[in-house]
Parts: structure tokens; sequence; C-alpha cells
């Protein structure tokens, strides 16, 4: 216990004096400045302008000692402590925090006896400054005196100045008036002799006198409608500018006419500017206007018409182009050289007419339909009237050429493709100059009568063709000389309407537009090959009407197929066509069927009426049964099953096929049929399995299909 009690008095002392340790302001100040953190911008900041402040001083070692001397001196509180030279280490940072605060505020003392320098120095300028003011508001008050004194003086005279510049302004105002109002409402001395004398040409200067005395009758109007009546001004001017305006016109009008007189001559037309002015101003006086244009008009038809005949007898400038009438010889090129002369002579003239009147393109394109409203305008009215009567007169020449030409053909497709030409440019004339123009009402005329030529042409054809017979001793069954020219001419008459359809046209349309052709054309052929057959049928008994008949139907047929306009007329004739097929098919049958020795029998079977047995019957009895069968079977075993020598001669090897397969296909119902009656109990055969079975096909019907190479029930 007595060595315990040291060891714990020991431990309670060290206890108390770390206590006492802890509370020592010295230990405390310590652990505070070892625990503030010098990281911070203020901080560091503030350490930075303390360290240049007492940044070490790089005197000369002399100044050193008396700094020294002046220290120990005791004459601490003048001396500069950045300039201390640091002897001892810690000594500078020692004494700097000793005397931060007295060298901070000996900092501020210098600094603000510097500033009371300088504002001393600021305060003796403004005194200065204070004194000039005051001077010259002394001076600013003598002329402010002198100014009133000479205001009140010139007072008066400033007045009357005043009234003098006013009535100044009153005559300039008035006379401006003046000046305007006969500026704005007379002619001066140029403008009116740009009008009224014959020297000046129609042109820019006259236009703007017109212009100007239009625009003087228009002013002139507010003082005719004054509330006392119009007044003479008025009046005065309203007569002068009236005669003037009349004068403009008649001057206008005989420019126009003398213009029009040269510009009509020439095969080149140009229209200048200043025409198309004078013609758009003698609007306002449409006699004039009118007076003007017809002389135009019988200018251009008779320099259209002389034109028309050199170029059919004369030809171009040095012969070229050639003369149109050389090529007579060749009536489209004539007839259409003719055509295409003309329908470049209207777009020449409409091209000018529009040029004349100012009309601007419409925006149509070249070959387009131009429409015909019922409203057109007057610009409209004047160029359709214009050209009528433009081209009259080249009608009558060109309408006896065409007839003379229509007239001397002798071929239908020759004059058939005259038809087509006119008839296109008819269509054309009357897409361009209207329906009612004199041209279009003669292309129609001659269209109609070249038609009618046309139609009559192949009538004629149609009549000889019926008069036509076949030799009695000719055997062949293809179709006649005859009938193949007569095709070919409708074949060729076909391919000329076909290249003139136009693509707006409707299917409908082409079919009515041939129909009438068709029927002139084909009814006659058909009839032709039938009566000619039928005649040479009772002079030739031996003679396959059957077959030459259904061998010129199709080939007419064959003639039709490529054109679609043709097909109504395709049809009825394949209603021929099909009758015949069915009757040559019925004669085939019964040949084929005679040539097999199942005619006889095949009909009493199908007759029978279970009256008496069939076996008792002469004509069916087995034995001569026996016989047909076996001759069957023996035809089945010939060349005949796959080919048909009578219609080999058939054109169409379709048809050949179809009519042989269809009596092939009735042969083998009818072989069905007998044996079917053989069968019978009530017909009385014995051993009716055996007398079928003796002879192919055996009795088995599916076997002779296969024999025939058909199905049943495929026709």
């Amino acid at each position: 216990m007595s060595r315990q009690a040291p060891s714990t008095t020991s431990s309670t002392e060290r206890k108390s004096s770390w206590a006492s340790q802890s509370r020592n302001p010295v230990s405390i100040r310590l652990y505070k400045v070892l625990g503030t953190n010098f990281d911070d911008e203020a901080t560091k900041e503030s350490l930075t302008t303390l360290s240049e402040l007492y940044a070490k001083s790089s005197s000369v070692k002399g100044k050193e000692t008396q700094r020294i001397a002046d220290f120990e001196e005791g004459d601490d509180e003048h001396m500069n402590t950045s300039s201390f030279v640091e002897t001892i280490p810690g000594e500078s940072a020692a004494r700097a925090r000793k005397n931060l605060r007295h060298d901070m505020e000996t900092k501020l003392t210098e600094g603000s006896q510097h500033f009371l320098k300088v504002l001393g120095e600021v305060d003796e300028k403004l005194v200065a400054l204070q004194k000039h003011v005051a001077a010259m508001r002394t001076s600013c008050d003598d002329a402010e005196k002198q100014l009133q004194l000479t205001d009140e003086g010139s007072k008066s005279l400033l007045e009357r100045a005043g009234n003098l510049r006013e009535e100044r302004q009153e005559v300039e105002l008035k006379r401006s008036i003046v000046s305007l109002f006969l500026s704005r409402f007379t002619l001066s001395e140029s403008e009116s002799e740009a009008i009224v004398s014959r020297d000046v040409p129609v042109g820019k200067k006259f236009f703007d006198a017109m212009d100007k005395t239009e625009k003087i009758r228009e002013d002139c109007r507010v003082l005719m409608a004054g509330e006392d009546g119009p007044t003479k001004a008025g009046l005065d001017i309203m007569g002068s500018t009236s005669s003037y305006l009349e004068q403009g016109y008649e001057k206008m009008f005989r420019w126009c006419s003398h213009e029009f007189l040269q510009t009509g001559r020439d095969s080149q037309l140009e229209v200048s500017s200043t025409m198309r002015e004078v013609v758009q101003r003698l609007r306002e006086r449409p006699e004039l206007l009118t007076e003007a244009l017809t002389s135009l008009s019988q200018t251009r038809q008779s320099t259209l018409q002389t034109s028309f005949l050199n170029a059919l007898t004369r030809g171009g400038p040095s012969g070229l182009p050639r003369p149109i009438e050389l090529h007579a010889h060749d009536p489209m090129r004539y007839i259409g050289d003719m055509l295409a002369w003309v329908h470049q002579a209207i777009a020449a003239e409409r091209e000018f007419l529009e040029s004349l009147f100012g009309i601007k393109n419409d925006g149509r394109m070249v070959g387009s339909v131009r429409v015909f409203g019922e409203t057109r305008s007057e610009e409209e009215e004047w160029i359709r009237e214009l050209m009528d009567l433009a081209v009259g007169r080249l009608c009558v020449p060109m309408k006896i050429r065409v007839q003379q030409t229509v007239k001397s053909q002798e071929s239908s497709i020759m004059t058939y493709r005259i038809v087509n030409l006119l008839q296109f440019y008819l269509h054309t004339m009357q897409h361009t100059i209207g329906r009612d123009a004199i041209l279009s009402k003669t292309l129609e005329e001659l269209t109609d009568m070249a038609y009618k030529s046309f139609l009559d042409s192949i009538e004629t054809q149609c009549k000889a063709l019926q008069r036509v017979d076949l030799e009695p001793d000719d055997s062949s069954l293809t179709p006649p000389i005859s009938i193949l020219d007569h095709a070919q001419v409708l074949r060729e008459i076909m391919s000329v309407y076909q290249s003139s359809i136009y693509e707006d046209s409707n299917t409908s349309d082409q079919a009515a537009g041939f129909q009438k052709i068709a029927e002139i054309m084909i009814n006659p052929a058909v009839e032709m090959c039938i009566a000619a057959a039928e005649e040479k049928k009772r002079l030739r008994p031996s003679w396959d009407m059957e077959v030459f008949v259904l061998n010129c139907l199709t080939y007419l047929l064959n003639v039709l197929e490529p054109f679609d306009f043709t097909s109504e007329k395709q049809k009825s004739l394949q209603d021929v066509v099909n009758a015949q097929v069915e009757r040559l098919t019925d004669d085939h049958y019964r040949d084929i069927m005679a040539d097999a020795g199942l005619k006889d029998i095949a009909e009493i079977c199908e007759k029978h009426d279970d009256s008496e047995p069939l076996s008792h019957i002469p004509s069916t009895q087995p034995s001569e049964l026996q016989i047909a069968l076996r001759s069957f079977s023996q035809w089945l075993s010939g060349p005949e099953v796959v080919h048909s020598s009578r219609l080999s001669s058939l054109t169409l090897q379709r048809l050949h096929n179809k009519i042989h397969h269809t009596a092939l296909n009735r042969m083998a119902k009818a072989y069905e049929i007998i044996c079917e009656q053989v069968r019978r109990k009530e017909n009385r055969y014995e051993a009716a399995s055996t007398l079928l079975g003796s002879e192919r096909p055996f009795g088995q019907i599916a076997l002779l299909w296969q024999i025939f190479g058909l199905q049943k029930d495929s026709l």
C-alpha cells in the first residue's frame, strides 16, 4: 500500500500540470497560430502587401551603421522600419510586428498631406476662374443692353419689310397661278404646230401634244361644271382644243391611210410602234379607223391574190421555190402546196393584224385549237373580219384548181387521199379562223365535193365487182383476183383513213366516219362472193362452194382486223362467217358419217321411238350393224380421222381444225347413241356387248375420244 501512494500522487500532479498549461495564454496563442489556415485569398493578399512594405533594403553599409546608431539612441519613432537591416535572425519580423500600427499611420499621414497640397493648387485655379466668369457676365450685360436699344430702334423698319414681303408673296402666288393656268389649259406654239403643221411628222412630239390636248379638255370640265354655268374661259378652251383634236385626228387618218397603202403592198409585213399607236388612237374615231382599215383590206386582198397567183405560176424570187403548178401531175403535192401556202399566208396575216392592234400573245400553243367564244373583243372582231376579207379572193382560184384535180382522178384511193387532205386543212382552218370564215366554207364545199366524188368512184367499182362472173372451169377455191384487188383498195383506203384520225376523236366517232365507206365496199363484195359461187355451183355441182365462200369471207375479215374503227363491220361479217362455218360443219359431218358407214344407222337410232325393237328394222339388223361397225373401224384407221382432204382447201388452218373437230365430236356422240340403243334390252340384240366389241373402238366411247384426240364436250 505504501508503494502505490507515490504513483497516485505523481499522476495527480501530471494532470494538474496539463491543466495549468492549457490555461496558459502563450499556449493558447500558440495553438491558435498553429491552427490558423492561411490558404484564403484575403490572408494571402494581406501577407503579400506586408512583405512588399517591409522588403529588405539594399542601402549601403554606411547608412546601415547610421540607422543602427539612431536606433541605439532611441530615435525609433522616426525610423522607417522598411529600411532596417536585419543583423539577428528574426529581428526584422519582430520589429515589424511591433511598429505595424505606427507604420500604417505614418503612411496615411503622408498620403493626406499630399492630397491637401494638390487640393490647395486646385482651389487657387478655381478662384482665378471665378474672377474671369464675373468679368464675362459684366460684358454680356452690356451687350444685352445694346441689343435691346438696337431692337427698339429697328422695330418699325422690320414691320415695313414684313408687309412688303407679304405683298410680294401674294403677287408671286397670283403670277404662278396665272402661269400654271396658262400652261395647263393652253398649248404652246410648238405643241400646236406639232398638231396642225404637215412638216412635223407623226411621232412622239405629236402624240404628246394630242395627250396634252385631251388632258386640257378633261380638266376644263371642272370650269364648265360651276354653279353659275359654263364660264367664258371654259367655253373658249373647249372650242380651241376641239379644233386642234379634229385636225390631229385628220392628220393621223391621212398618215395611217398612206402607211397602209405602202405596207399592204409588201410581202414582208412589219408594224412600227408609231402605226400601232395611231391605230389605237383612231379607235376614238371609229369612222376614220373603218375607212383606213377598208383601204388596208383592199390592198391586202390584191396583194395576197397576186402573190398566190405568182406562187402558182412563177414561183418565188429567182424561181425558188419552184411554181406550184409544176407539180400538178402529183395531186397530193399540188393541192397540199396550195393549201400550205394559204395556211402560211393566214398565219402571217394574223401575226400582222395582232401586232397592228397591239394584241399580246394569248399563250396558245402553235397548232392548238383556238377558242371562239360568243363574246369577243373589238380587236378580235376586226382581226377576224380583215383576215376573212384578205384571204377571200384566194378561194376562187384555189377552188377551181382543186375541183379540176379531183374530177381528173381515176383512182379512188388518190381521191380519198385528197379528201383527207382537204378535211385536215378544213379542221385546221376552222380552229384557226372559225367556221364562219369564207375560206372555211370553201374548204367545206371542196371536201364534200371530193368525198362525193370518192363515194361515186367506189360505188362504180363495187357495181363492176358485182358483174364479175367466176370461170366455170377454174377449180380453185381461193379468192378470185377481183376480190383480191377490191380488198387491196379497201386496205389502202382504211390505211389512209387511219392516218387521218385526230387524236382527240373517240372510237365511236372513228367508226361512224368509216361506216358508210365500209357498207359501200364490203357488202357488195360479200354479195358478189355468195351470188357468183351459187351460179358456179349450179354450172359445176362438184365444185365446193361452201369452202370458196368461206375463204373469201375470211380473207375480207382478215383485211378488216388490224383496224379498230371497223369493229362493228367485223362483227357483222363474223356473223356471216359463223353461219357459213355452221353450214360447212353440217355438210362435213354428213360426209364423214357417210364415209364411215354410220350415217343411216345413226339417223335411225336418233329417230327411234320404241314402236318396235331396233333389231327388227332391216337397216339395223345385227348383220347390217356388223357391216357398218366394220366399215367404221376401217375408217378409223384411215387419214380422214386426223385430216380432211376437203377442208384442206380452207385458207385458215384454224377453221379447218374447228370444223373437223366439231364434226368428229358429233360423230362420237352419234356412236355413243348407237351403243346405247344396241345395249338396251328393248331392242332385243343378242350378245350386244359381243356385237359392239367385235370392231374398233369395241363399244368404248372413251377409246373413241382418244382416237379422235379430243375430250368429251371440249367443243
